[in-house]
């Protein structure tokens, strides 16, 4: 009897982890959810290997801004824990930051750590404007600088690039509209670099990346996870902000130390077709190009041309943005409104009428109206009445 009642157990348990594992297989619009940040993706096809195993792509020769990467599992339709793995033998030149106006945290934008940044304030009735000074006492050569944002922050309108080239402080970028994270300009050898940001919107730099190409380097990065027998994934790569938490399947194993991993090849990078680019108010214009990142502004009407949208500017410096404010024009941190007709009472050229301040006096009006229409139709059939009997007596 007890091992009946133990195997019906184990049968329950067996359909029950069974049911589990099938419930893992996650929705198209959860997939889709997880990938939309990632601009590329590479397929590996199908994994041949008889056990589990530690499997490691190459991301060598790819252009990468921020290395997040999200692994799934084509054929189970899940997420996996992966390990990103760099390894870089560098002679790199230290280089050191300095920002005017003052940051006490400029350093954090040196840091490779994409989660820190420094805040830049933005002023109350005009852009701002902010020039990082970066030092070596070694010259770098260069053709690019990489500015990573924040997440939900626009880029700067502008940016200026200067170089020190022997006693000359020469533009290598002329102040030009910033469209992309990285800029690249003619290769140039200097040991002191200034670049200035004029911006709109809030400014928050998570890191700012000049490439060194005299530095001496010899790197691999390469993506980690454990792949299952006749198994095909897809590496997503290169998100244009920091992606929100990958859904991933179960726990990771022991991926930094694995010993006999396999090089596996992947596909040709191509686009992802799930990519949204980042707009947080759903306005149709993208968070980085966006005069108003988190107010609706489809025109992006700027009259003023500040660089800040007139849905979040506030032309009347009374503390409220104009999409806000009941009389954008007239200070009035109130609000008062007493005819609740969505006009300011500062504002508002009806506020002086008997009319808007005693609302009943239009409906007397209109129904006097009304007893002198009603008392003249009477007198007119009356007197209508009245003829016509007099005809009738002659």
């Amino acid at each position: 009897m007890r091992l009946k009642t133990l195997s019906f157990s184990l049968t329950i348990l067996g359909l029950a982890l069974t049911g589990t594992a099938a419930a893992h297989e996650l929705a198209p619009s959860v997939i889709s959810g997880a990938v939309s940040a990632f601009r590329m993706y590479k397929d590996t096809g199908v994994i041949t290997v008889k056990v589990p195993t530690v499997v490691e792509v190459p991301f060598t020769t790819e252009f990468i801004e921020r290395f997040d990467f999200a692994v799934f599992d084509s054929t189970a339709q899940t997420f996996e824990p992966h390990f990103f793995k760099q390894e870089t033998v560098t002679n790199e030149i230290p280089i050191s930051i300095f920002t005017n106006p003052a940051a006490g945290s400029a350093a954090s934008m040196l840091d490779n750590d994409v989660k820190t940044f420094v805040d830049f304030p933005l002023p109350e009735s005009e852009q701002g404007r902010v020039q990082i000074t970066l030092q070596s006492g070694t010259p770098i050569t260069s053709s690019a600088l990489t500015t990573l944002l924040d997440n939900n922050v626009a880029l700067p309108t502008a940016l200026e690039i200067r170089a020190l080239v022997g006693s000359d402080l020469r533009i290598v970028v002329a102040s030009r509209r910033m469209d992309q994270n990285t800029i690249y300009f003619p290769r140039t050898t200097s040991n002191q670099w200034v670049i200035t940001f004029t911006f709109g919107q809030p400014l928050r730099i998570s890191e700012l990346r000049l490439s060194q190409e005299n530095a001496v380097r010899v790197s691999s990065r390469t993506v980690r996870f454990l792949a299952q027998p006749s198994h095909s994934y897809r590496l997503y790569f290169d998100p244009d902000r920091q992606p929100s938490p990958i859904p991933e399947e179960g726990e990771a194993g022991d991926l930094r130390n694995a010993r006999d991993v396999i090089v596996v090849a992947a596909s040709t990078p191509r686009s992802n077709p799930e990519y949204v680019i980042a707009d947080v108010d759903t306005d149709g214009v993208p968070d980085v190009r966006d005069n108003c990142v988190a107010i609706l502004n489809v025109d992006q009407k700027d009259v003023n041309a500040n660089g800040r949208g007139d849905a979040c500017d506030d032309f009347d410096h009374d503390g409220l943005i104009n999409s806000q404010d009941n009389c954008p024009d007239n200070p009035n941190r109130d609000q008062r409104d007493t005819d609740s007709d969505a006009i300011g009472d500062v504002c508002d050229s009806e506020e002086s009428r008997v009319t808007e301040r005693y609302t009943w006096l239009p409906w007397l009006g209109i129904g006097a109206a009304a007893v002198v229409l009603v008392v003249l139709l009477i007198l007119t059939v009356r007197s209508k009445g009245g003829k016509e009997e007099d005809a009738t007596n002659q």
